[in-house]
């Protein structure tokens, strides 16, 4: 079996492709291998956005709804589906592949298929991807005089907050929660926790600079190193600085100016032996 060739990184939400592979899934799910597909798969390492939703349209017109799409790997004749995956997608000696996973009965290797994807909702989750990028430089760049020391730099060449700090992100629909912990580690490395004691001020400054990077429009596009699923993919926006570019296998909107606005807002919880910092980032469409 070959690789899956992906074409949602180029932003489409339809594709024709061949059944190369089809098994048994947990639940009594049928998993479906496909050459190409346009569907954004759960991916394993960092989940952070969901998986596309859709159908598989057959040749003889029966339509089937995709229940869920995730990563699919496979390493010495063994294969492993979503979560069970034990590597990074892109791992020398593996195979990688899109799985689509249905609860009808499996169609047969070699059937043309043709991928439906819910447009609307694949654009909600490009513009929540988009802005929690956005959100996380304009995190950074406020929080940009709370160090103590020299740390990794982001993609603008600030000290990289969300990279150090980050827990879990999840991108929705027009937006995202990102979850950071500041705890002894992150002190360590020259983070000074009291400069969340003026959150509303951090906050002010994050929204401040959202609103100058949507007023100029830059163009958004993702690179792409190659078609295979495992290809490495890059979130490249240019800003009034310059061109940014975050490695991300996700998928984003064409232009800043498909958004009316992007804020965030800033909470802070405690956890054992650390403190929370909680943004939620809401995209407003034109």
């Amino acid at each position: 079996m070959t690789a899956t060739t992906v074409t949602y990184p180029a932003g489409a939400t339809q594709s024709v492709g061949t059944v190369v592979e089809t098994m048994d899934a947990a639940g009594g799910r049928t998993a479906v291998v496909l050459s190409e597909t346009a569907f954004h798969p759960v991916d394993t390492a960092w989940p952070d956005q969901p998986a596309d939703r859709g159908e598989l349209v057959f040749a003889d017109g029966r339509r089937v709804t995709v229940v869920d799409a995730v990563v699919g790997a496979r390493s010495d004749g063994e294969v492993f589906l979503g979560p069970a995956v034990p590597v990074r997608t892109g791992t020398d000696g593996w195979e990688f592949f899109v799985v689509h996973l249905i609860e009808e009965e499996a169609p047969a290797v070699g059937d043309r298929v043709t991928v439906t994807v819910d447009a609307a909702h694949r654009a909600a989750l490009s513009r929540g991807h988009t802005a929690c990028h956005l959100a996380s430089l304009a995190l950074d760049e406020a929080l940009a005089d709370a160090w103590r020391k020299d740390v990794m730099t982001d993609a603008r060449g600030r000290p990289a907050f969300d990279a150090l700090a980050i827990q879990e992100s999840r991108i929705l629909r027009d937006g995202s929660r990102d979850v950071y912990r500041i705890g002894k580690s992150l002190r360590r490395k020259g983070f000074a926790p009291e400069a969340l004691d003026e959150l509303e001020a951090v906050t002010a400054r994050a929204n401040s600079i959202l609103t100058a990077w949507l007023s100029r429009g830059g163009a958004v596009r993702v690179d792409v190193d190659g078609p295979a699923l495992e290809d490495r993919r890059a979130w490249v926006c240019a800003l009034a600085d310059g061109e940014v570019r975050i490695p991300c296998g996700g998928t984003h909107v064409d232009s800043l100016a498909e958004f009316a606005e992007i804020t965030v807002a800033l909470s802070v919880e405690s956890s054992p032996g650390a403190v929370e910092l909680v943004m939620t980032t809401t995209a407003t469409p034109v």
